[in-house]
């Protein structure tokens, strides 16, 4: 999570973590070091100027101190207490660890973002919040970070933006079932399907939703960790616990003990709808008053304490730029609601380790060469799409605004009907798109559902990231030389 001053990671709760990346990594060794490999590097053996060994990637001393000095400045910007040396150069190891896993799972998976991409987020940031690159530029320069560090670490958001949607996105299913039984607790608490109040007069331009910001503290456990360790580990929680409770300053005491990816903000989570937080966190703060903190909480990944940082309204206007990845958010309105209606149909080429995103345009385009020659856009997508939709002739059928990834939509509308796209990038590969016809629909119901569906998706990802996260640490090489205990190694 970064600061009020820095991008805010997904909604989603995606994972915001600064950082070396893994080409990083690699350009700014030390000259004259050696970088051994993990197969040859001897346990916790210390080696002058090498901090870690992520598998076959080394973090150097001096990529380290590095981020330890930026941390140290964003800390004093935001009047949170430095931890001593030591400590702050543990912490900012751990993130970078995390930040080299999540890149080296990226560049599996052959997952790229260019400076392109990166510009691309800027500008979709900077809209939404209703202002220009350039006054984004501004906001940002202003707090003290530069333009370039900027798009660095939104170029790494969107990077594990796209990595939590092709690994942990696609596991998560929301039945019909879940769906209904959200919307009955909302209507028996008097509430409509996102928490508005029934019968409210304002118009949805000026209505405000609750939020609910929150900051943590992690005591992580180990995975498989035996019980002795795990007592250990609650006993580290309950003191840190105990702490707050006689006035220590929660902020400051997250900077040096959380081990959380957002401790040195603060343990800031940031600030979303109730129903975006998981139902673990929502239950635990419930009763908790603005400025007050919970009791100890048990999670997979370990023991929590969580702040309340606020309650209650959403205020007009942030102070911070929203994130690339959060999604816009509006009162769910009362009454009929038409929307237009697209139906369409594509054709998608997927790349994989196999087939790169040059390739998989090649493809593309000799299929729109097909298509501008005459041939049957049905029968080219029962052949080569790579969609479910293929035996459908690529029929998506009628898409509401909202149901598909931004750049497919956008695509999307800039066509009329029986018009065919140029081809389209979007995660999931690849696309030519046909628009068949258009429609008006009232949507109220629908659009209830819908967001009920992506409240409870808000509700579960995070978690299920975090559950990713912890197995790809422990199936990972891990050689910590400055904490050997945060060490891994594979089962």
């Amino acid at each position: 999570m970064r600061s009020p001053t820095m991008t805010r990671r997904l909604a989603s709760l995606l994972l915001v973590l600064l950082g070396a990346t893994a080409s990083a990594a690699a350009q700014q060794t030390a000259a004259g070091q050696a970088q051994p490999s993990a197969a040859n590097a001897p346990a916790h053996q210390a080696v002058d100027g090498i901090a870690a060994v992520v598998n076959k990637q080394v973090i150097t001393l001096r990529q380290v101190d590095i981020e330890a000095q930026k941390a140290q400045a964003q800390l004093k910007q935001q009047n949170i207490a430095v931890p001593d040396q030591q400590i702050l150069r543990r912490q900012v190891l751990q993130r970078m660890i995390t930040d080299a896993l999540l890149s080296q799972e990226a560049e599996r998976l052959n997952i790229q973002v260019t400076e392109a991409g990166a510009q691309q987020a800027a500008e979709v940031i900077a809209q939404r919040n209703r202002m220009t690159v350039a006054q984004l530029r501004a906001e940002i320069e202003r707090s003290g970070v530069s333009w370039a560090d900027y798009l660095k670490d939104l170029r790494h958001e969107v990077m594990v933006d796209q990595l939590r949607q092709r690994t942990v996105d696609r596991n998560i299913h929301i039945s019909d079932a879940d769906v209904d039984a959200f919307l009955k607790t909302q209507k028996r608490s008097g509430l409509s399907s996102l928490g508005q109040q029934r019968g409210q007069a304002q118009p949805p331009q000026q209505a405000q939703p609750s939020v609910l910001g929150l900051a943590q503290i992690l005591v992580a456990v180990p995975e498989g960790a035996p019980a002795a360790e795990v007592q250990r580990l609650r006993g580290k929680a309950e003191e840190l616990l105990a702490r707050l409770r006689g006035g220590a300053d929660f902020a400051s005491l997250a900077a040096s003990s959380s081990d959380a990816p957002e401790a040195l903000q603060g343990g800031d989570l940031g600030v979303r709808p109730p129903e975006g937080w998981p139902d673990l966190f929502l239950q635990a703060t419930q009763n908790v008053q603005t400025g007050g903190v919970s009791d100890i909480i048990q999670s997979g990944n370990g023991f929590h304490i969580l702040k309340v940082v606020t309650r209650g309204q959403e205020p007009q206007q942030t102070q911070a730029p929203a994130s690339v990845a959060e999604p816009q958010r509006s009162p769910a309105p009362e009454g009929p609601m038409m929307v237009t209606q697209t139906h369409a149909r594509h054709i998608l080429i997927k790349i994989t380790p196999a087939m790169t995103e040059e390739r998989a345009l090649e493809r593309l385009r000799q299929l729109s060469h097909r298509l501008s020659m005459g041939e049957n856009f049905e029968e080219l997508a029962r052949l080569y799409s790579e969609d479910a939709s293929a035996p459908q002739g690529g029929d998506l059928g009628w898409l509401t605004p909202g149901e598909t990834v931004p750049a497919f939509e956008q695509a999307m509308n800039a066509l009329q009907p029986g018009q065919v796209s140029e081809p389209v990038l979007t995660q999931f590969g690849w696309h030519l798109i046909r628009v068949e016809e258009r429609r008006e629909k009232d949507m109220e119901d629908e659009y209830r559902r819908m967001q009920a569906r992506q409240a409870l998706f808000q509700r579960r990802v995070e978690p299920a990231f975090e559950d990713w996260l912890s197995q790809l640490r422990g199936q990972a090489y891990i050689d910590n030389r400055l904490d050997p205990q945060s060490s891994r190694r594979p089962r």
